[in-house]
């Protein structure tokens, strides 16, 4: 059995970090995922060489017992491995960045480990001894691997709650975000990773939420915020406008004298409070005047008008 060298198939030193290998292993992953080189045998086997030496790497625990098992490799080799074997700790959560049906269609991914993997961390059945238990001669249960995914949403959606429908174990699965969903936010499904062996729990999946940018809000936690341009004599004498939330047009009172710059709020018109029903954030609108252009001689002279009298007042 071939000894797999886990450091050099993701390109780092045994001394990097753990943000290290992770950044290496998502770079090696888009390169060599299967959905972008269809039929090259090649990229498969090394994105399967790359996910199993993240499975290792990327867990603290697993990548101990790792190092100790290179060490002692000619030692275990020459004692050999007989009977049943006794797996070392649960697998981590190993990172995967696309959609649902990449991680669990037929593109490839962290499945199928080696030989080498399943002796010494995945184990059981006979001749499957685990590294320093061999001759065990039992299986210990193992949690099943934790998956992960990125789930893009639309401000919109963040706003209202929505879902998705993936295949998952050749099921159907509907995954629902509540409304108020934030970016960067991970969202649980219990028991929908990974299979577990010796009875042990299914593994989870984790969603990572990505909420896209909205060219007409900035979200500031539950709080919105948005730019309105009125004109200088709506400004100067006071008006309403029409202004966008995300639940539909509303009517914006502008105070006479509101000075460009000037923040107008809107209570209860952001982003709805996780979890908490009928609870929401306000919305921010800052005024933007904008000035008339291509003046009429008539207009030209009352605005000439309108300046001597302020000059004359303030005298």
């Amino acid at each position: 059995m071939e000894y797999k060298d886990y450091y050099t198939i993701l390109g780092v030193d045994k001394t990097a970090s753990q943000a290290e290998i992770k950044k290496a292993y998502r770079s090696l992953a888009k390169k060599y995922h299967p959905d972008k080189n269809k039929g090259d045998k090649a990229s498969e086997a090394k994105f399967k060489d790359i996910s199993e030496a993240y499975e290792v790497l990327g867990d603290k625990d697993k990548r101990q017992q790792y190092d100790q098992l290179g060490a002692n490799w000619r030692q275990f080799q020459n004692a050999g491995a007989g009977g049943g074997g006794q797996y070392y700790g649960q697998p981590g959560g190993g990172y995967y960045e696309g959609d649902f049906s990449d991680i669990f269609g037929g593109g490839g991914g962290g499945g199928g480990f080696s030989d080498f993997f399943q002796q010494f961390f995945g184990g059981g059945g006979a001749g499957g001894a685990g590294f320093g238990q061999a001759g065990r001669g039992r299986s210990q249960a193992r949690k099943g691997q934790d998956y992960q995914a990125e789930l893009e949403l639309t401000l919109q959606e963040a706003y209202s709650g929505t879902s998705r429908l993936i295949n998952l174990h050749n099921q159907q699965l509907r995954i629902s975000t509540k409304p108020g969903v934030a970016d960067g936010q991970q969202l649980r499904i219990k028991g929908k990773g990974g299979q577990a062996t010796g009875g042990g729990t299914s593994g989870d999946l984790y969603i990572n939420v990505r909420v896209l940018p909205d060219p007409r809000f900035e979200r500031r936690g539950d709080d919105l915020y948005t730019s309105l341009p009125v004109n200088m004599y709506t400004a100067i004498l006071g008006g309403h406008a029409q202004v966008n939330t995300l639940s539909g047009q509303v009517k914006l009172t502008i105070p006479a004298g509101t000075q460009p710059g000037k923040s107008l709020r809107l209570r209860g018109k952001g982003m709805p409070v996780y979890g908490k029903a009928d609870q929401f954030g306000d919305l921010y609108v800052k005024i933007e005047v904008s000035l008339p252009t291509h003046l009429s001689a008539e207009e030209r002279q009352l605005l000439e008008k309108l300046r001597d009298i302020r000059q004359a007042k303030a005298v």
